[in-house]
């Protein structure tokens, strides 16, 4: 897993300087929203041949990592 988040890239010149799957322009949040909408990951690799299944465990962590903070009650 120490290798999943190296598959991650940040481009400013790229989607708008989103997060992106390997350099291309295939967006984390592309992963997510097709997860999001029912689709399993071999459905994913299906519909996005230049994906590896390592790609989606990276976006999955990256996101996970993000969200991953406290949240302050006021």
């Amino acid at each position: 897993m120490s290798d999943l988040p190296k598959r991650i890239t940040v481009n400013p010149n790229q989607c708008g300087g989103r997060p992106c799957i390997r350099g291309m322009r295939i967006r984390v949040s592309d992963v997510l929203d097709l997860f999001a909408a029912g689709l399993s990951a071999e459905q994913i690799l299906e519909e996005m041949p230049d994906l590896e299944a390592n790609d989606l465990k990276a976006a999955l962590l990256y996101a996970s990592r993000k969200l991953n903070h406290p949240v302050l009650v006021a």
